[in-house]
């Protein structure tokens, strides 16, 4: 029998438009109304579909799509104004840097969820969108602030309705890869990753970094192969 093996196929992003990933990963985008039109225009319903999430969309969006937007002056204009906002924006003093110059001070932010935009399910409730705003207000403010949280695979179902009209739920699994994440890795290019002693065994936990303006956003993935599959959950 010959094996079978997936692949996935991807368009090739035009040089011109390579700018489109700087301004997808960072989080900046999800409250700048021109960045998120600078995505939402490459494909109106992909862009619905796949819940703003502007790296899934480059790997559906199709090749003449991005061949037609490559030779659009327009579009390449407002792609030169995001990029030229995000630039100024990171490196621009801030409040924080001006009224206290000579601070040492760091915090950390612990949370259990980070309602930071839709495509990244890491919230349910209020306490997520809460927690997304003080990332937001902290980078716009340039408080040195790194926060902690954790990364759900399965995260949180999405409702239908059935034929019927009863509610059904589903749990999407998050492919990370797809998402504007980044693993944190060592030196030598491996994961990196830390310990937590539990009642006999150590749990292994991998590190991504979602990064929300000036704000480093670390989540913690338990989803690891050494792990049992009740402590990968």
């Amino acid at each position: 029998m010959i094996p079978a093996h997936p692949f996935t196929v991807i368009p090739r992003i035009p040089e011109r438009l390579q700018p489109l990933f700087r301004i997808a990963n960072n989080l900046w985008w999800c409250w700048d109304p021109e960045a998120i039109d600078l995505f939402r225009h490459l494909d109106r319903i992909l862009w619905e579909r796949g819940y703003a999430n502007p790296i899934r969309m480059l790997e559906l969006v199709s090749q003449e799509r991005l061949t037609e937007l490559a030779a659009d002056e327009g579009y390449l204009a407002m792609l030169d104004r995001a990029v030229a906002r995000l630039s100024n924006y990171l490196e621009r003093p801030t409040w924080f840097a001006q009224t206290h110059a000579n601070s040492k001070l760091l915090v950390a932010y612990f949370c259990a969820e980070f309602g930071i935009v839709e495509g990244i399910r890491l919230y349910s409730g209020g306490l997520g969108i809460l927690a997304g705003d003080h990332l937001k207000s902290a980078s716009d403010l340039g408080v040195p602030l790194v926060a902690v949280g954790l990364l759900y695979r399965r995260g949180y179902f999405r409702q239908y309705l059935n034929a019927d009209g009863w509610q059904q739920e589903q749990y999407p699994e998050a492919d990370f890869h797809a998402l504007p994440l980044t693993l944190e890795r060592r030196p030598d290019g491996s994961p990196a990753t830390v310990q937590v002693q539990l009642p006999g065994r150590a749990l292994q936990v991998q590190v991504w970094r979602a990064q929300v303006g000036r704000v480093p956003l670390y989540l913690l993935d338990t989803d690891v192969e050494d792990n049992r599959p009740e402590d990968a959950r």
